[in-house]
């Protein structure tokens, strides 16, 4: 499908209407696909478990994609943030959700676009979890490569930076760093998250 990468340039409020389109098993998610393939730095990848994919439109085209899917096991920034134990982790991952994929299509040129985006995705993304697979979710997380970002539109739109990762997988056999050490962010989607996410347990924050 050929794609219009006519630059767009305007003012955000001279943009007209965002509409998010979750694409997930519909036509239009070839086209999602084929758009992270083509110009993420990540490229595509097909998520497993839970997740949802958006398509955001503007004048009928696309503008930037959003890949959410089922947040990783243990991760200490965030684990220590929530103050969860390992039990309540593993009774309640199913509530977060990890952005693995964001992606401003690289003609689009709109100042606070970025961080705008990510607002209004923090508002939309839990009804339709709720909607898709029949449970809330009460925390957003990702991670930030800090050698190429900065993570200024997540600051922007308030998330948190948590800490970093350790550059370890979970099968490593030592401590010593085989990955890029990322930025943890996160976002809580309500004041009452620790509770809900730790069943009342004393928040183990530190």
């Amino acid at each position: 499908m050929l794609i219009d990468t006519t630059p767009i340039e305007s003012p955000l409020r001279a943009l007209g209407p965002l509409t998010f389109h979750q694409v997930r098993r519909t036509p239009d998610e070839g086209l999602f696909n084929s758009l992270l393939a083509q110009y993420h730095y990540l490229g595509y990848q097909q998520p497993v478990g839970e997740h949802l994919k958006f398509l955001v439109v503007a004048a009928h085209r696309p503008v930037a994609c959003f890949a959410w899917g089922s947040a990783p096991g243990a991760l200490g920034p965030r684990d220590r943030f929530i103050g969860w134990s390992a039990a309540a982790r593993h009774r309640h991952r199913h509530l977060l959700a990890y952005n693995s994929r964001y992606l401003l299509l690289p003609w689009v040129r709109v100042r606070f676009l970025a961080s705008h985006l990510l607002s209004r995705m923090a508002t939309r993304l839990p009804q339709e979890w709720q909607r898709v697979y029949g449970h809330p979710i009460y925390f957003l997380e990702t991670f930030v490569d800090p050698t190429r970002f900065r993570g200024t539109c997540y600051r922007a739109a308030n998330w948190i930076v948590l800490g970093r990762t350790r550059g370890v997988g979970h099968r490593a056999q030592s401590d010593r760093p085989t990955r890029p050490i990322k930025e943890v962010l996160g976002y809580p989607l309500t004041p009452e998250f620790r509770d809900r996410l730790t069943d009342g347990e004393p928040a183990r924050v530190g």
